[in-house]
């Protein structure tokens, strides 16, 4: 737990004025999943992937996004070597322990399902052979929502392997000032020394895992995601896998606050990050995130 306190300590020096979107995205990675920072250019989603990276002691690897890039220069490729009269596998980016996919929505379709097998499996398939990726893995992946031209929208079942949805916003007038005047802070996050090891982000995943979950705060969470489904303004409501991630979720949460159980204000802390992306509107898209707020209104807290 001091590790995780220091861990969080040291990325809110970077990322400033985020305490909270900072608390979500380490929250995300102890549950085990995969993260998308939705957000404009410029407020610090490749900053924050790589001060993560560095905090955690992960090796980093970032893959821009465009229409032009092929599932091979994601996965890697099959070259034959003369020498050795056979054919040996080149590893690509996607080796790695965090995985920045920066603007994703850029990527063909076809490019963004390359990463389903990775992220739902730990491991990628090339020639008839499944090859293990590093332990721990994580994709954090990036997408500008206000753009529409030149990009492709991810798909229900690419979104629904995002364990969270965050959004850093602009900062603060007095966090921005702070950042004007000391020029930025990508130098610093590509400076940071690691305060977890890969071996410790393993037992504090696991740690997080064993948080309890009472049998009211399992049916606060399936009552959340009924009313997802019978809300009149959404077509498709939140999945059983959406409803385990919220518990993951809401123990990483927990774990964080330094409790051994996880309460209804932590599954509430969580459920906007959690449920966004994974609910469609009767409309094109996504619904509005205003009704993710409405259901924690409406649905009573045990």
């Amino acid at each position: 737990m001091p590790l995780a306190n220091a861990t969080l300590a040291q990325l809110d020096q970077v990322i400033l004025g985020k305490a909270e979107q900072v608390r979500l995205s380490l929250a995300c990675l102890l549950a085990g999943g995969h993260l998308l920072l939705e957000d404009v250019p410029g407020v610090g989603k490749t900053t924050l992937a790589q001060a993560i990276a560095a905090s955690l002691g992960l090796h980093f690897s970032r893959m821009q996004f465009t229409s032009d890039l092929l599932p091979a220069d994601l996965l890697g490729v099959s070259i034959y070597e003369p020498a050795q009269r056979e054919f040996r596998f080149h590893e690509g980016p996607i080796f790695t322990q965090l995985l920045l996919a920066d603007e994703i929505n850029r990527a063909t379709p076809k490019t963004q399902s390359a990463l389903l097998e990775a992220m739902e499996e730990g491991q990628v398939s090339e020639g008839g052979t499944s090859r293990a990726l590093p332990s721990p893995f994580f994709v954090i992946a990036t997408q500008n929502p206000a753009s529409q031209l030149g990009t492709f929208a991810l798909p229900e079942s690419q979104l629904d392997r995002f364990l969270m949805t965050v959004s850093l916003g602009y900062p603060d007038p007095r966090a921005e000032r702070e950042l004007l005047l000391a020029g930025g802070r990508r130098d610093a996050a590509r400076q940071l020394s690691a305060v977890l090891t890969p071996k410790a982000l393993l037992a504090a995943q696991q740690a997080a895992a064993a948080v309890h979950v009472s049998g009211a705060l399992a049916d606060y969470v399936l009552a959340l995601v009924t009313a997802s489904r019978l809300h009149p303004d959404v077509q498709t409501g939140l999945s059983p896998r959406a409803a385990l991630g919220l518990l993951s979720a809401a123990r990483a949460w927990a774990w964080l606050a330094g409790r051994q159980h996880a309460l209804p204000e932590d599954v509430r802390a969580v459920f906007g990050s959690v449920a966004a992306h994974r609910l469609l509107g009767r409309s094109s898209g996504a619904a509005s995130p205003a009704v993710a707020a409405q259901l924690l209104a409406t649905v009573a807290i045990p």
